[in-house]
């Protein structure tokens, strides 16, 4: 298997494309320690992962908390010896479906200022083990640099906090590429299967994540966690400071 002995922490661990990543990882041999701010939610997700011959641990704690994602990390690097992967999958609090210069400022600024301070907060928990080891990965997920604006969907600050998200991942990749750390989005240009049943708008939303595909579909959550999966592994070592493209050709690179 691609990931055996290494350890991903999974913040948002519960949610739709967390739970994918961790489904994929563990599969692919990982101890996945799942992360996220609701106990019931992560241990159902941990069950799911332990019934299906996956290694998994969890902690309750908010990505946002600075000093509890840094003893969580370090904990984890204690116990079982390394911190090889950190990815950060929590919600970021969009509001979406009200045009920018009709939202107020606090709705707007709300998923940047998170996206902002959850990657910093979890990339400099797990950076000091990472260079320690002289290996290790910061995924993160959904931007493509601001090079594909969305013009037909409000999606307030979303669009804005991904974009920030891309150059704090050049900037991690241009830091710690010394140590041998890599930094990697995963871009999808969307996951129909996270929009819930009975969702306002959901045909709409799907259409408009399908219809500029070249492939007539978009990517799946098997594939994210099965792209993930092979993006964290020594078999991708050479790929940093990338987005890598899963949009089905919705975005031409």
């Amino acid at each position: 298997m691609l990931l055996d002995g290494k350890n991903a922490i999974i913040y948002g661990g519960a949610g739709a494309i967390g739970g994918a990543v961790a489904r994929g990882l563990a599969r692919e041999g990982a101890r996945v320690h799942l992360v996220g701010r609701t106990g019931v939610t992560l241990d159902a997700m941990a069950d799911e992962i332990s019934r299906g011959g996956g290694l998994v641990d969890v902690a309750v704690l908010d990505a946002l908390d600075e000093a509890r994602v840094i003893a969580h990390a370090d904990a984890v690097a204690g116990r079982f010896g390394s911190v090889d992967v950190s990815c950060n999958l929590i919600g970021v609090g969009d509001v979406q479906g009200t045009p920018l210069v009709e939202m107020t400022f606090d709705d707007y600024v709300r998923p940047i200022h998170t996206a902002v301070r959850s990657l910093f907060v979890t990339a400099r928990a797990a950076a000091p083990h990472m260079k320690r080891q002289r290996a290790g990965v910061i995924l993160t997920f959904g931007g493509d640099g601001g090079r594909n604006p969305i013009r037909n969907y409000s999606i307030g600050g979303f669009q804005v906090a991904l974009t920030c998200v891309d150059a704090m991942r050049r900037q991690l990749a241009a830091e710690l590429g010394e140590f041998g750390i890599r930094a990697v989005t995963l871009h999808t240009g969307g996951i129909p299967d996270t929009v819930p049943i009975g969702y306002p708008g959901r045909e709409a939303i799907v259409d408009s994540i399908v219809r500029p595909t070249m492939l007539g579909r978009a990517a799946t959550l098997d594939d994210v966690g099965n792209v993930a999966a092979f993006l964290v592994s020594d078999r991708a070592n050479s790929i940093t400071a990338a987005a890598v493209n899963i949009t089905a050709g919705a975005v031409a690179d």
